[in-house]
């Protein structure tokens, strides 16, 4: 062979055995590439052989997703076989494994539910094997995604004694997707839902959209905005909706719709939507009937009423659970449930608008329906950068409240700014209510085990878009993973998770795990301090929620306005919420409004969320208010740049893909970062007429400059 023809054969050789598509972050954390050869030797000593036993749609699934998985990070294929031997993987419940049934574990499998499942090293007819079992066959799909998980973050599987069941019942997505496509708050791109081309067309996204889902946990997806469009409830829809469920059931995830309160009216003819008149009622419960005939697994209603225009009960005269009870009687026959959010406040009352979720429903705890969930937000307000617990926690024991939290970052930089959210949920999930006694914290409500509620759940505001990397911004991925992994079990550390998704998604070196998970845990704080430190808030620009806006007034709604809530005078700032001010503190426990109500026992980052505090005041630190507040938002930046460095130094660590973009980014929220300090430094400079501290950069533009800054493409409006 000529010195020609044998460069040209290695040539053909090399790309052939190369991955010529970037690595632009599609695969998620479901990267099963070659793990390193000692580590395959490893655990190919303890896995020779898959006997997989069952037959269904969910364990064809999972044995697909486990081949795939075995077959890339152990780069070999494993046999499958119908035989145990030494090093057998041996997956099944004892319903469809008669070698699963002979290992006798009831008493381990009683404790795993409905979608819990048992990992361990057992010895079978003296062999040593391992298992995979469960009760059901979600249980095992999720034990199957597990033991990958396992595998990829490299640790041991020679002695496992796995027992994980999910603490929440109901762990769901809520996308704000709209029918022509666009997401309100999305940031990644259009909806993953093409509407015009289903039913017939099933885009390969949607598949490994369920199988993302389901490694997390993640057991339902509500498909479109809470802002609902009454048309998806007719037939057209259904129709469409019937097929992305198809594509969702091997994976055990529910689809759920938005309910327009007004569709009676809107596509049914009928002259009110009244949840009292027998007509409505009857609507409701033939429309839910419908619904079941295309999809028999279907979940259920989220539902946003009377709360920013949209209609509801109160437009009747009646009350939120008035409207719960009707759709919870409609789906009660079927198994559906209703998600009935608490996200409402009126213009018209003069209150403070952190009261008003709390005042319009604890007079109706323990009215509603057994299939209802009423659906909190985090914090009173709005999804803010550091928010209190909200006091409808701990605050309903006759009710079951569900967790909702936003995935995507409304108030957060969008999909521009890196800003990790497991430990904005840790913080929220780990707050002790005081509901009944020490201890009975967030995370502990909505597991019901506080008061003894068996219909539980989370959901998230998802991120998602069509963009190639789903979230826009790489390590968006990482909020979606925390979100799954803390709905599964909301005492799961965000330490951890943060670990295991750096090595799912990048790789396995201390190098790189290090610093990255470095970067993510500081960088909630750090954009807390650029944009609202020591418990503002609400200080964003208007409508399009992106950039700052301190100076924001003279809206149509004045709890739409910045300066609403930050009350910036000569005298100080802040929101006093005290009993001198709104009493919002009365909403809470004793013990939590011993905390707040005094300035020197409030914990400083919720310092001015509770309180009109002196710019004088002296703090903590032996700063002045004013001086601390400087410091903050300077702080914030210095993060920032912080993060840019520990970033750059993985250039040789990460693929130069998304190095590049995460690089860019970074680059982009650094300046950013800048503009909302000195937006907010100057702005506020105007009232406490004190100079910035010394040592500290002074801004290099005028407040009317950063006033006049216009964002007008800004996504998700």
């Amino acid at each position: 062979m000529s010195k020609k023809r044998l460069f040209i054969t290695l040539f053909i050789l090399l790309v052939c055995n190369t991955n010529i598509f970037a690595e632009d972050g599609y695969r998620l954390w479901m990267r099963y590439d070659a793990l390193p050869v000692k580590k395959r030797n490893e655990y190919l000593s303890t896995i020779h052989q898959v006997v997989f036993q069952g037959n269904s749609a969910i364990l064809s699934a999972a044995k697909q997703e486990l081949n795939t998985g075995l077959k890339g990070l152990l780069a070999n294929t494993i046999p499958n076989s119908n035989t145990v031997t030494n090093g057998s993987l041996l997956i099944g419940t004892p319903e469809s494994s008669a070698l699963i049934a002979s290992l006798k574990l009831n008493q381990k499998l009683q404790a795993l539910g409905e979608e819990g499942f048992y990992i361990g090293s057992l010895t079978l007819n003296q062999k040593q094997v391992t298992i995979i079992t469960a009760t059901t066959d979600q249980g095992i799909l999720y034990g199957v995604f597990h033991l990958l998980q396992l595998l990829q973050t490299e640790k041991n599987i020679q002695r496992l004694n796995v027992v994980e069941n999910p603490k929440l019942k109901i762990r769901v997505l809520n996308h704000w997707d709209n029918l022509d496509r666009t997401v309100e708050r999305g940031y990644a791109g259009f909806s993953l839902w093409n509407w015009h081309k289903l039913p017939d067309y099933l885009d390969p996204r949607y598949t490994d959209y369920a199988r993302a889902n389901a490694s997390i946990g993640i057991n339902g997806a509500v498909l479109t905005n809470v802002n609902a469009n009454a048309l998806f409830l007719t037939e057209e829809y259904l129709v469409k909706s019937k097929a992305l469920a198809s594509v969702f059931r091997p994976y055990g995830i529910k689809v759920y719709f938005t309910a327009r309160f007004s569709a009676p009216i809107e596509i049914g003819g009928l002259s009110t939507a009244d949840p009292l008149d027998p007509e409505v009622r009857k609507w409701w419960k033939q429309k839910t009937d419908e619904i079941y005939s295309y999809i028999p697994d279907f979940g259920g209603f989220l539902v946003k009423a009377n709360s920013e225009g949209q209609p509801g009960p109160q437009n009747y005269g009646r009350n939120h659970a008035d409207g719960a009870n009707m759709l919870a009687d409609a789906l009660a026959p079927h198994g559906g449930i209703v998600m009935w959010r608490a996200f409402v406040y009126d213009n018209k009352a003069p209150d403070d608008r952190s009261k008003q979720a709390f005042n319009e429903f604890t007079p109706l705890d323990g009215t509603f329906r057994k299939n209802v969930l009423v659906q909190v937000k985090n914090g009173p307000i709005d999804f803010q950068p550091r928010e209190p617990f909200h006091p409808l926690f701990g605050k309903m024991p006759k009710t079951p409240l569900m967790m909702e939290f936003q995935i995507t970052q409304e108030y957060l930089g969008f999909s521009t700014h890196l800003v990790y959210l497991g430990s904005l949920f840790k913080e929220v999930l780990n707050t002790d209510t005081y509901a009944k006694e020490e201890g009975s914290t967030v995370a502990k409500i909505i597991s019901g085990s506080v008061d003894n509620h068996s219909l539980t759940g989370m959901a998230g505001v998802a991120n998602i878009g069509d963009d190639r990397n789903w979230t826009g911004h790489i390590f968006g991925q990482a909020n979606w993973f925390a979100f799954g992994k803390l709905a599964w079990n909301p005492e799961s550390s965000e330490k951890q998770i943060a670990d295991d998704w750096v090595r799912m998604t990048f790789n396995n070196n201390a190098n790189t795990v290090k610093p990255i998970k470095e970067i993510m845990l500081a960088s909630r704080e750090a954009a807390v301090n650029y944009m609202t430190p020591l418990g503002l808030h609400h200080l964003m620009g208007y409508s399009h929620h992106f950039g700052p806006g301190p100076w924001v007034a003279n809206k149509q709604r004045a709890d739409w306005t910045a300066v609403y809530y930050h009350k910036a005078d000569s005298a100080g700032i802040g929101f006093d919420r005290t009993l001198t001010g709104s009493n919002a503190i009365g909403q809470y426990a004793p013990d939590v409004q011993k905390q707040f109500q005094d300035v020197y026992t409030t914990d400083e980052k919720y310092l001015l969320w509770f309180h009109h505090v002196s710019w004088t005041h002296k703090l903590k630190s032996g700063r002045t208010l004013w001086d601390e507040l400087c410091y903050k938002y300077y702080a914030g930046v210095d993060s920032v740049r912080h993060m840019r460095k520990t970033w750059e130094s993985q250039k040789s660590n990460i693929d130069f893909e998304r190095f590049t973009q995460v690089q860019t980014l970074l680059k982009m929220q650094e300046k950013e970062a800048v503009v909302w300090r000195n937006s907010c430094v100057l702005y506020f400079q105007t009232f406490s007429k004190m100079p910035i501290p010394q040592g500290l950069e002074k801004p290099d533009k005028s407040l009317d400059y950063y006033m006049s800054l216009k964002y007008s493409f800004v996504p998700g409006n």
